[in-house]
């Protein structure tokens, strides 16, 4: 089995560009032997790789990245650890899946907070809580029937408009938001450099080490572009990229988001917003709308724009159109601040299935995996890593059970016709969500 494409992302990403230096370990070179061989340094794969190795101290874990740990996917997203699913929905069937969904992101989140303090990690770790938004009125009643559905959950929240609202984020674009208190708002670079740096010392990480090709016919070899894994067994973390291997072909498609980060604010710039703390706050139409963010270090995050991506990378010619849209998504929440400059604006990667489920568990006598994050990655894909962790190992835990409840992802139609439904996909949410911006 071969891989054709590879994540690939001409500018620099935001959240690591504002942290210290930091040196990448050596690429791999020459023939490596181990018991397992992890593919991916993201969430799933660093929470699998100290797991295992905190199970199995005596085992040789190799632990793979295409790029550098931190300017990965798992380092581009707008850096929200949840809780809670964004929607839920108001079936039976699907009320009892929210539960699964809600148990792993809880757990997921209580495992970073255990590792953040563990390894005193640098990470702007913040339980600030999460707000979802309505821009219109007419879409208020998206957020009261999620209130319902928090209800049924016995979630606490608060629901926000007007004045309240204005008052908490320094601006009165937004109609109306359900608040809930428990999300964590981090930097999501240094989450997971921080996680890196800390493997167990039977886990060797080997970064700029792309996987070319996979043969598992009794054990597993993996080639990179300057050496060989040969191993017991094999654990895959790539999420979209995965679709490319035969066990998981047919089952992801992969987006692409864009984000862009503003310099810090002045104190004479912080004063018109007002004495706000930071905040976070998503869109009630994920697609159409656009996730903001006031940082600790007062800088704002606009993420929108979702495309399909799949080669595993954005179009660099549409970048500076993004850019443009995202000056005037900035400026009419904050047209105060016309002058606050841009910093940085980047792309980065989710996968997502037909159905909304992961990939998740064995798919062959020496292959693993832990793949299709449909956004929410950092806390869910951490206890997908722990969870697997746990059941390769035997150990006892309610997070396999969970997982197997989120059933798993269906087949998708092969390309051209993957490419036009997605493009069908987006085109019709954006009609949907049209004043939602």
């Amino acid at each position: 089995m071969r891989f054709r494409y590879f994540p690939r992302s001409e500018e620099a990403n935001g959240w690591a560009a504002i942290l210290p230096e930091r040196l990448p370990s050596a690429p791999l070179q020459g023939g490596v032997q181990g018991d397992w061989v992890v593919v991916g340094a993201g969430y799933a794969g660093l929470a699998f790789a100290h797991a295992l190795a905190e199970h199995q101290p005596q085992a040789r874990i190799v632990l793979l990245e295409a790029g550098v740990v931190g300017d990965n996917a798992a380092g581009r997203n707008s850096g929200f650890a949840i809780d809670l699913p964004h929607n839920i929905g108001s079936g039976t069937a699907e009320l009892a899946k929210a539960s699964h969904y809600r148990q792993l992101l809880k757990g997921g989140l209580a495992q970073l907070a255990h590792w953040v303090s563990r390894y005193r990690i640098d990470c702007d770790w913040q339980q600030s809580g999460k707000y979802h938004c309505a821009v219109k009125a007419g879409s208020a009643g998206l957020l009261k029937q999620y209130a319902r559905e928090l209800d049924l959950l016995d979630e606490g929240y608060e629901y926000l408009e007007g004045t309240a609202l204005s008052a908490r984020l320094g601006t009165g674009f937004y109609h109306s938001a359900i608040y809930t208190p428990n999300t964590v708002l981090l930097n999501p670079a240094a989450l997971v450099r921080g996680l890196a740096d800390k493997l167990p010392d039977n886990v060797t990480l080997y970064e700029r080490s792309p996987a070319l090709r996979v043969d598992n016919t009794g054990g597993v070899r993996i080639t990179t572009p300057h050496g060989e894994v040969v191993a017991g067994k094999a654990m895959f973390a790539i999420n979209g990229g995965a679709g490319q291997l035969t066990p998981f072909a047919g089952k992801l498609a992969s987006l692409a988001t864009h984000a862009t980060l503003t310099e810090p604010l002045t104190p004479e710039q912080r004063s018109r917003l007002g004495d706000i703390a930071p905040w976070g706050l998503t869109p009630v139409n994920a697609i159409v709308g656009a996730t903001f963010r006031y940082t600790r270090d007062h800088r704002i995050l606009i993420r929108q724009h979702v495309a399909h991506a799949p080669t595993l990378h954005s179009d660099v010619g549409a970048r500076e159109a993004i850019v443009r849209r995202h000056r005037q998504l900035f400026l009419s929440r904050f047209p105060e601040l016309g002058e606050l400059a841009f910093a940085h604006s980047w792309s980065g990667l989710i996968s997502v299935s037909r159905n909304g489920a992961p990939l998740w568990g064995q798919f062959g006598a020496d292959l693993y995996a832990a793949l299709g994050c449909n956004g929410a990655g950092i806390s869910k894909q951490t206890m997908a890593g722990k969870a697997l962790a746990d059941l390769v190992c035997g150990v006892e835990s309610p997070w396999g059970e969970q997982m197997r409840a989120l059933g798993t992802a269906n087949y998708l139609p092969p390309r051209p016709l993957l490419d036009l439904g997605v493009q069908g996909y987006l085109w019709k949410e954006r009609l949907l969500g049209a004043g939602e911006y």
